[in-house]
């Protein structure tokens, strides 16, 4: 059986969202679709299986619950830390 392929995108605005919301999520040919909008707008891409299947039960629109708040964080750490 063949894995299928997930993609999720978050999103936060500075001193209007209480934390990260979920704005985009899905598979296969969605999931492609996501990150080719990803790779077109140069923003970064973090491939964690773990976390993309945390962040594929949430709806649309969620913010992130407060048990991802770490790891999040830790990505936020590594991508700042790659852009220097």
């Amino acid at each position: 059986m063949e894995k299928r392929k997930k993609a999720a995108a978050l999103k936060y605005e500075k001193g209007k969202d209480n934390a990260p919301k979920l704005v985009a999520k899905g598979e296969d040919l969605i999931a492609e679709k996501i990150l080719q909008i990803a790779e077109e707008n140069q923003i970064f891409i973090k491939e964690d299986k773990e976390l993309i299947e945390v962040l594929s039960t949430l709806d649309l629109y969620q913010e992130i619950p407060e048990e991802l708040y770490q790891v999040i964080a830790e990505v936020l750490v590594y991508i700042y830390k790659s852009t220097k």
